[in-house]
C-alpha cells in the first residue's frame, strides 16, 4: 500500500464580521440565562420535529439555520420522556406545566419513564427506591444517544424512505411474531420521522429529499438531521459523531471548483458550531448537580486512523478546531 499523501495544513482563518455579530448576539444572552438557570421555556408545546415554527438567531445573518424552538435559548418540554422530569424542571425555574398538558401525558399518553417502571420487577424497583442502584437521576431515562446524521446529506430523505419501505416489504413477508410486529411498528415510525424531517426543513425553505450538492447544503442537511434528534430526545449526551471528515469532501470540492474560498469554508463551520453550542434541554436540578452545571455533550470525533491505516485528519478537522479561536473555548 502506498503511503498516504502528506497533509497540507490550513492556515487558521479568523472569524468574519458576520460570525462575530451572530455570536455577540448570543453571548449577550448568556449572563441572564446563567443567572436565572434558563433563559425561557415554552411550557405549552411538547417538542417534536415539527412542533415549533422556524427559529433563527438572526434571519439576515444565519448561514446554517434551525433552532430547537422558535427562538434562541428558549427550551422545550419533552413529556414523552417522562412527565415528572418536565414538572420538576419547570418548578425549579418558576414555571408551571399547563393542566391540559399534564392531563394528556397522564390520562391519554404513556411516557417512556412510565413504561420503564412498568417493566421493572419488584426487586429492581426496590433497589432503585433504596438507592442501591445509582446513576442518572430518577425519572431520567436516556444516556448517550448516537445517530448517523450524515445520511440525509449523502442520500437525501427520499432515498432513505425508499430503503425503509424495502425493509418493510421484507418484514411483511415474515411470520408475525412479537419481534417482527415490533420491527414493523418501528419501521413505520422511522418513515414517519423522515417525512417530518422533510417538513421541518421545508419550513426553513430547504428541500432535503435529495442529497446535498454543495458544502453549505452538506452542513445544513447534517444539522437538520441532528436538530430533528435534539427536538425529540433529551439524552445525557447527544453525540454528533464523526462529521468533519465527511463534510470535508464537500467543502474541498467547492473550493477546488471556485464556489468557496477558505474563509467561506471556515465561516460555514463557525456558524454550524454556533448552532451546536446553543442546544439546550430542560433538566432537573438533580441532573445539574450530578454533572455540575447545565451541560450538553455534542461530541465530535476528530482525527484518528481508518481501518485501512489512512489518516482521518482533514482540513475540516482543523476548521472545527479553529472555532475554538474564533468563538472562544467551550466545554466539550
Amino acid at each position: 500500500m502506498e503511503p498516504p499523501a502528506p497533509l497540507v495544513l490550513v492556515p487558521g482563518h479568523t472569524a468574519t464580521d458576520r460570525t462575530r455579530a451572530v455570536w455577540a448576539k448570543l453571548t449577550a444572552m448568556f449572563p441572564a440565562e446563567r443567572a436565572e438557570g434558563v433563559h425561557d421555556v415554552d411550557v405549552d408545546t411538547p417538542s417534536t420535529i415539527t412542533s415549533h415554527a422556524p427559529g433563527y438567531v438572526d434571519p439576515e445573518l444565519d448561514l446554517i439555520v434551525g433552532l430547537q424552538t422558535d427562538a434562541p435559548l428558549r427550551r422545550a418540554i419533552m413529556p414523552n420522556g417522562g412527565l415528572k422530569t418536565v414538572q420538576d424542571g419547570l418548578a425549579a425555574y418558576g414555571y408551571e406545566l399547563p393542566e391540559r398538558v399534564a392531563e394528556i401525558f397522564t390520562t391519554y399518553r404513556k411516557t417512556h419513564n412510565q413504561g420503564v417502571f412498568d417493566a421493572y420487577t419488584p426487586a429492581i424497583r426496590a433497589a432503585r427506591r433504596s438507592h442501591v442502584i445509582t446513576g442518572l437521576p430518577d425519572a431520567y431515562g436516556r444516556g448517550r444517544t448516537i445517530g448517523d446524521y450524515r445520511r440525509p446529506a449523502l442520500y437525501g430523505t427520499a432515498r432513505l424512505i425508499e430503503g425503509k419501505k424495502a425493509e418493510r416489504a421484507l418484514l411483511d413477508a415474515r411470520r408475525s411474531t412479537a419481534e417482527v410486529v415490533q420491527l414493523r411498528e418501528e419501521n413505520s415510525e422511522q418513515v414517519r420521522a423522515l417525512g417530518e424531517l422533510e417538513r421541518m426543513a421545508a419550513s426553513y425553505g430547504y428541500d432535503v429529499s435529495g442529497p446535498a450538492r454543495t458544502g453549505r447544503e452538506a452542513i445544513q442537511w447534517l444539522y437538520f438531521a441532528y436538530l430533528a434528534a435534539v427536538k425529540e430526545q433529551n439524552g445525557a449526551a447527544m453525540s454528533l459523531g464523526r462529521t468533519a471528515t465527511f463534510v470535508d469532501v464537500f467543502l474541498q470540492r467547492d473550493i477546488a471548483e471556485g464556489r468557496l474560498t477558505e474563509q467561506d469554508a471556515q465561516e460555514l463551520v463557525d456558524d454550524f458550531v454556533v448552532k451546536l453550542r446553543i442546544v439546550r434541554f430542560l433538566r432537573t436540578p438533580a441532573y445539574d448537580e450530578l454533572f455540575s452545571g447545565d451541560p450538553t455533550w455534542v461530541t465530535e470525533s476528530i482525527g484518528g486512523l481508518g481501518e485501512d491505516g489512512r489518516p482521518l485528519v482533514t482540513r475540516t478537522s482543523f476548521r472545527y478546531l479553529q472555532t475554538l479561536c474564533n468563538l472562544g473555548p467551550a466545554p466539550g
